[in-house]
């Protein structure tokens, strides 16, 4: 049993109760507790380029395409 993915290994051990808690139990993705990953953006779920100042939690190109009608405005 090898697969690329962990979910298709969960739908094939479904049905065997022992060998999934096993499974589980040494492959399981980590839930994640700091770093990139925890934060994603509200609009598109990317990770790259956060901007989490004042409780924004947009990437820089959502917030581009909506700053405006957040209220910013481009000073020059």
């Amino acid at each position: 049993m090898t697969t690329s993915s962990h979910t298709k290994m969960l739908n094939q051990l479904k049905n065997k109760p022992t060998i999934l808690k096993k499974f589980l139990k040494h492959n399981a993705p980590k839930l994640r507790q700091h770093g990139r990953n925890i934060k994603h953006c509200k609009l598109c779920g990317t990770t790259r380029g956060m901007i989490s100042k004042y409780g924004l939690d947009l990437c820089r190109r959502c917030f581009r395409l909506n700053a405006k009608s957040l209220g910013f405005k481009k000073y020059h």
